[in-house]
This record gives C-alpha cells, sequence and structure tokens, in this order.
C-alpha cells in the first residue's frame, strides 16, 4: 500500500476533528468545575479547608456550623453540588459524546456534529442539575434534624453513615444497576436506536443518557454525605471509582467487589453507631 492511500480521507479527518474537538471541551469544562469545587467559590470553606479539617465518617468532633440556611446560601449549596457533578461525571461521559459525534458526522447533519455533541452534553448534564437539586433539598432536611455538620457537609451520625454505606452496597447487587451500567458501558445500541434530528433530539437524548448514568451511580454520589461533600479525597476516589466502572473490560467484579466493601464499612458503622 502506497503512502498516497494510506492518508485519510476527508470523512476521516472531520472525525477526528469532532474527536479533538469534544475532548477539548470536556477537559475545559472539568478542569473549569474542578477549580470551583476546589475554591468553594461564596462558600465558608474552600473544598481544601473540608479537606483538612474532616474527621472520620460520622465522628462528633465539634466543627464550625457554617453559614444559616437561606435562598441565598441553598443557590449556592445548589450549584456546588451540581458544578461538582459536572467534574465528577462528564469525564465519565466522553465515550459517549465521541461516539454521539462520530454518529452525527456520518449521517444528514454531518455539518452540526459538533454542535449538536454539545447540546447531548448539556442534555446530560441537566440530569444532574436535577440530581443536585434534590440532593441539597436532603442536605437542608439532615440539617434540620441534626443529623448533618453543616460545617463539614458530612453526617455526623455513625448509624446514619452506616445506613448509608448499607444501602449503597446493597445497591451494588441490584438488577438496577446492572442495567444502567451496562447501558454506560455500551451506550452504541441505545444512540443508534433513539438517534433524533436537530438541537431538540440531541438535548432529549443527552439527558436519556444522563438517566441511565444517574441510575448507575446515585448511589455512590450519596456516600458524599458519608465522606464529607466538599472532601477531596472522596471527590477524586469516587470520579476515579465511577469511570473505571464504566470503561475497565469486565467490570462487574469490581462492582459486587466494591458492594460487599459497602456492606462490611456500613455494618460496622451501624453497629458501633448504636
Amino acid at each position: 500500500m502506497s503512502p498516497k492511500d494510506m492518508t485519510p480521507g476527508p470523512v476521516e479527518r472531520l472525525l477526528r476533528r469532532d474527536r479533538s474537538i469534544v475532548l477539548v471541551a470536556v477537559a475545559v469544562i472539568v478542569a473549569l468545575a474542578g477549580a470551583y469545587t476546589v475554591m468553594g467559590v461564596g462558600m465558608d470553606m474552600s473544598a481544601l479547608d473540608v479537606t483538612r479539617m474532616a474527621p472520620g465518617a460520622g465522628a462528633g468532633k465539634a466543627m464550625p456550623m457554617g453559614m444559616a440556611w437561606s435562598l441565598s446560601h441553598g443557590l449556592l449549596v445548589f450549584f456546588m453540588w451540581w458544578v461538582m457533578m459536572i467534574a465528577m461525571m462528564t469525564p465519565s461521559a466522553a465515550p459517549a459524546l465521541l461516539l454521539y459525534a462520530a454518529v452525527k458526522r456520518l449521517g444528514t447533519e454531518r455539518v452540526q456534529a459538533t454542535a449538536l455533541t454539545l447540546w447531548f452534553l448539556l442534555g446530560y448534564l441537566f440530569v444532574w442539575a436535577a440530581f443536585s437539586l434534590l440532593a441539597t433539598g436532603l442536605q437542608w432536611a439532615l440539617g434540620q434534624i441534626g443529623l448533618m455538620n453543616d460545617g463539614l457537609m458530612r453526617l455526623n451520625s455513625r448509624l446514619s453513615a452506616g445506613g448509608i454505606l448499607l444501602m449503597a452496597g446493597l445497591f451494588q447487587f441490584s438488577g438496577l444497576k446492572d442495567a444502567c451500567l451496562s447501558h454506560c458501558q455500551s451506550p452504541a445500541k441505545f444512540l443508534t436506536t433513539h438517534n433524533r434530528p436537530g438541537r431538540g433530539g440531541a438535548l432529549r437524548l443527552g439527558a436519556y443518557h444522563g438517566v441511565y448514568c444517574l441510575g448507575c451511580c446515585w448511589a455512590l454520589m450519596a456516600l458524599l454525605f458519608v465522606g464529607g461533600i466538599m472532601n477531596l479525597w472522596w471527590i477524586v476516589g469516587l470520579a476515579f471509582y465511577v469511570l473505571a466502572e464504566k470503561t475497565l473490560p469486565h467490570s462487574r467484579w469490581l462492582t459486587r467487589g466494591t458492594g460487599a466493601l459497602l456492606l462490611g464499612a456500613g455494618g460496622y458503622f451501624a453497629l458501633t453507631g448504636l
């Protein structure tokens, strides 16, 4: 085969361009979201401060109680959750984004492929905005009944921490977890079956994919209430775990093994918290 025959054609060059644009966009979004999370913009303490001060899960050590809840503070907490979810979940969505860009590039909307991929991402992130709103409400409710340290933003009851660990561990063995994880690992059939034209179609498809991703990972995200919502060790650890669970081949062993560890830890915290 001559060097001329090996030269990429116009379709291959366009696909490479889309891949580069999507990856750069994902990297920029994750970097900005990560910086916002670390700095804790608008909050009393940065994530670095919270991480340095955090005791063990469910510990009762006295710590700063944080700001009183108000509408403005609630909005700050919501954006903290949402930006944190963007930083944690966008990397694991990159394979679906690249696949969607390739599908669009090879179809009738090839000129709009990159823009439609960004609309797909927006739909995906809207789902995590809905989760963030629910998480904000749960954080407020737990604080109202005295189970939440508002300063460190984590549970101050070992029994409650054990309950969340047990819930997350059991979910790792559930059929819903398997179904949603399978979709996240192999979204090709879903993307081609439910592909619709235009920005509205891209937005809806991204939201559908986000629902599957949320179904796969919501219990893992609940672990932030145990370790600390702004604890960087937990944030980074969970982000890498989600990425590994979705991208490693034959990751069922990882899902089940993590479930067993969570059940063991949950049992320990629950028994010692009685």
